[in-house]
């Protein structure tokens, strides 16, 4: 039995970022391809109305909300905020790289307000993405050391961080320093099997996929969406898999928890740049779905830095 209810009667081509807003009772994403930032009311496992959508004149790699109103975005050039829906952006900072060659991708905001982003190097073929920080002392470079950073997430009591590299299949954990903010320790918390040589989607050889966005359980547990593995791992956390969950798409890009008891999990899904054959057997690639869950998760932490 399928246990997915498909949100979004449209698909994106490439939806990122999930996060649900409990005092709107929406949630958020982006589609980065598609330039745009979308947001639906949800009640249950039902849009409530019509999907909106907030186009840009660039890639937006991630959002979150910010406290008492609005959002933070990190778009290629730069991150910035806005104050209403579809309004004016105030940049918050310039983006530290070749813009040409890299953008920033999945982030998220920490327990203390702070802003997480991670760029990717568009190239593929040099370990040139970084982490960075944004605070009131401007942004920061954090960790680096990756291709596509992805994956970010912290654990419960905040002890915890989690980042992960895309192109080497890989999630790292590190001691965090939730004052400073500074990542040690590193260490593998999983390592996915690389992709079989020539591999495409119909192939006989088996392949899971690869670590995209993540989110973390009350219990700990880091939910990894694994893209071309048309599945969703919870691994407990000491890095076992504890759960694998098959999703609706073969290319799942980041879980969410909302709805007012944070037990419904929002998937966002990709159809850019996948194979017409493929599509065909996943007919919903590119939209948001949502299963419930025994496990809560926890609300979006916000942007809490004055500017």
């Amino acid at each position: 039995m399928n246990p997915w209810t498909r949100i979004t009667p449209e698909p994106d081509a490439l939806g990122e970022s999930p996060f649900w807003h409990p005092q709107e009772q929406r949630l958020y994403w982006v589609d980065i391809p598609g330039q745009r930032i979308a947001r639906v009311a949800v009640q249950g496992l039902q849009a409530q109305g019509p999907v909106e959508h907030w186009p840009l004149t660039q890639e937006p790699g991630c959002i979150a909300p910010v406290q008492g109103g609005g959002w933070v975005m990190a778009l290629r050039d730069g991150i910035y905020r806005a104050r209403e829906w579809g309004g004016p952006l105030q940049r918050l900072a310039t983006a530290p790289y070749d813009t040409a060659l890299q953008r920033f991708n999945d982030g998220k905001c920490d327990a203390q307000g702070r802003f997480w982003a991670g760029s990717l190097y568009q190239p593929k073929d040099q370990a040139l993405g970084t982490l960075y920080m944004l605070d009131g002392q401007g942004l920061h470079a954090m960790q680096g050391g990756v291709v596509t950073a992805n994956g970010l997430a912290w654990s419960p009591d905040g002890r915890t961080a989690y980042w992960a590299d895309t192109a080497a299949h890989q999630v790292r954990a590190f001691d965090f320093d939730a004052a400073s903010g500074q990542l040690s320790n590193p260490r593998v918390f999983y390592q996915a099997s690389p992709k079989p040589a020539g591999w495409a989607w119909g192939s006989a050889t088996p392949y899971g996929g690869r670590p995209d966005g993540a989110a973390v359980d009350a219990e700990g547990c880091y939910w990894s969406a694994q893209y071309e593995g048309g599945r969703l791992l919870r691994i407990s956390p000491v890095g076992e898999v504890v759960q694998v969950i098959e999703t609706p798409a073969l290319c799942p890009t980041m879980p969410c928890f909302g709805g007012p008891d944070l037990k419904t999990l929002f998937i966002t899904t990709a159809r850019h740049g996948r194979s017409e054959a493929e599509l065909a057997q996943y007919p919903g690639a590119g939209c948001v779905w949502a299963m419930r869950v025994g496990v809560a998760g926890n609300p979006p932490e916000t942007y809490r830095i004055e500017t």
